[in-house]
């Protein structure tokens, strides 16, 4: 493909430029509007710029793909509110063996959540759940957040809904879910096991100091977080915002009746005369040192022709004042009991059943991906099932998905497909393909660099929609397998170069964002100490896994 005119050449790089600052620094003090209105602005731009169409933007947008992104993202927060995410997070602090067994698990749990339910979700859940279980045991979050941040990212490259790069491959590549599953999955494992090895490695010492030292050295003030408290976090997978969920009706369940010593409660009896008693116990702690009086006298309710008892206990402290209910009131309460039991047995039931609903649905999609059937309509399809076995009205799930993200898409779709529209995309690649052909080791490893540097500096997303098709076009020129294996080549590279900066991934600015508005355990996750880990790690774990793949 020839250039462009010089007109439509640099107005259409002016187009990306803009919309290439505004995705990679969202915040820059002269348009801080953020990637969603970036994105949507470089659209607009080459639109205006006469760089194509406004019938060629609307043709770039891939419908398919926004609805397998849009299908997972619903299927992601049903599961969240089966509490998928706080089993998976209580897997971590389970029976744990010690610092390191803590850190592998982290690797573990992280790499896998992401296959299934892509890396961004798995941060936004297990981000301050890891600092919590950090804090717990008095151990250094720094290890923690990097195992999260990089295993979530090289676990995503496995599946086709990983992360959204792979969702772009697999559905222009026609790539089906069991051959890219097969094809990345032994990278993938491999790839999880030589990053931990790398950060037992970087942080051996700080793993090693023993607790009770630290708690000594704290002056034993350490701030020990409980275990239900631990267990108890949940976030909105799509929104980066805490929600509310079905477990909260299984909570009231479980403990029917609450009591406080700091707060005022009051309870209703219904009695004969008037339904509607209102029945005030307010009761404080008093010190089991002092001595109290306790004066018993007897009133009348204006609502209640019959006699009830007022205790009033004074001491030197604090006073607790108590209001006895009749008698009667008390005695319909205890018949009420066994109805009230039978009433929580059938909730907790009607849960039970609602949550192996949401696991078989999502067993269910991912059966089919793996037969082959259409991604993007089997993942709405699941997502419409779990609407409708929700029995509720979708909006308020609805409102949890993340329609800035899909808009983001959009933006990009007609952004990127503009500038290839310039010729220099294509341009640079012909000077480039006589040395990166996948057929030679040297070509192949050519290759892997321009990915890697092209995703930190464009982001991967964009570098998989510039390169996707010219890569695949050179590879197919060999032979169809090696067209496949390229695609392979650009999911699993461009994917693990994200664990190269800070700014390379998505799910690494989530890691750092959300330990750093934690509450009560923040933590500053720097940009040059994930560098000087994500370096060898990327540079590593890349290699590594280059030869797994190009061998399969």
């Amino acid at each position: 493909m020839a250039l462009e005119s010089t007109a439509k050449v640099v107005l259409g790089c002016v187009a990306f430029s803009i919309f290439w600052v505004l995705a990679v620094f969202p915040s820059v003090p002269f348009m801080p509007v953020g990637r969603t209105a970036g994105s949507l602005l470089g659209a607009m731009l080459m639109v205006l710029f006469r760089v194509m169409t406004p019938e060629q933007a609307y043709a770039a947008i891939d419908l398919p793909i926004l609805g397998l992104l849009f299908g997972t993202m619903v299927v992601s927060i049903f599961l969240e509110r089966a509490d998928m995410f706080q089993y998976l997070g209580s897997m971590l602090s389970w029976k744990s063996r010690g610092s390191k067994d803590l850190l592998f698990r982290v690797c573990l749990v992280s790499a896998v959540a992401s296959a299934l339910f892509t890396n961004d979700t798995t941060c936004v859940v297990l981000t301050e759940f890891i600092l919590k279980v950090a804090r717990q045991n008095n151990l250094p979050p720094q290890p923690f957040l990097l195992a999260l941040a990089s295993s979530s990212n090289i676990g995503s490259s496995a599946t086709p809904i990983g992360n959204p790069q792979n969702l772009v491959i697999a559905v222009t590549s026609g790539i089906s879910f069991g051959s890219f599953l097969f094809g990345i999955f032994p990278a993938m494992i491999v790839g999880v096991i030589t990053n931990t090895c790398i950060l037992l490695c970087y942080f051996w010492k700080h793993l090693s100091v023993d607790k009770e030292r630290d708690q000594e050295s704290a002056g034993g003030q350490d701030v020990v977080v409980a275990d239900d408290e631990v267990t108890s976090h949940r976030f909105t997978p799509a929104r980066m915002s805490r929600a509310n969920s079905v477990n909260g009706d299984a909570d009231y369940m479980n403990e029917p009746i609450r009591r406080s010593d700091s707060m005022s409660r009051s309870k209703s009896y219904n009695s004969e005369g008037d339904r509607d008693i209102q029945v005030a116990i307010r009761s404080v702690r008093a010190s089991s040192m002092s001595q109290e009086m306790v004066e018993v006298s007897t009133v009348c309710d204006r609502r209640d022709d019959g006699p009830r008892k007022v205790t009033r206990t004074t001491s030197r402290q604090r006073s607790v004042i108590i209001e006895d209910a009749p008698e009667h009131i008390f005695d319909g309460d205890e018949k009420e009991k066994p109805l009230e039991e039978e009433v929580v047995k059938q909730k907790k039931w009607k849960v039970l059943a609602w949550k192996t609903a949401v696991y078989l649905t999502t067993l269910g999609m991912l059966v089919s991906l793996l037969m082959g059937l259409n991604m993007s309509w089997t993942a709405i399809t699941a997502a419409l099932v779990l609407l409708a076995l929700d029995f509720t009205d979708a909006q308020a799930c609805l409102e949890k998905v993340s329609y800035s993200l899909l808009i983001f898409f959009c933006g990009m779709f007609i952004t990127v497909d503009g500038f290839n529209r310039t010729g220099i995309p294509n341009a640079l690649w012909e000077l480039v393909e006589p040395h990166a052909r996948i057929d030679s080791a040297k070509g192949i490893a050519l290759l892997a660099v321009v990915i890697l540097v092209l995703s930190n500096v464009a982001s991967n997303v964009p570098t998989v929609l510039l390169l996707g098709t010219r890569v695949a076009a050179s590879a197919g020129a060999i032979s169809p397998a090696s067209e496949k294996k390229a695609w392979l080549i650009l999911a699993w590279v461009s994917t693990v170069a994200g664990n190269l900066t800070l700014l390379g991934s998505a799910a690494n600015l989530i890691v750092c964002e959300q330990a750093r508005r934690a509450q009560f355990h923040g933590y500053n996750l720097t940009f040059w100490s994930h560098l000087r880990f994500g370096v060898p790690s990327t540079i590593i774990v890349t290699a590594i896994g280059l030869i797994i793949v190009v061998s399969y």
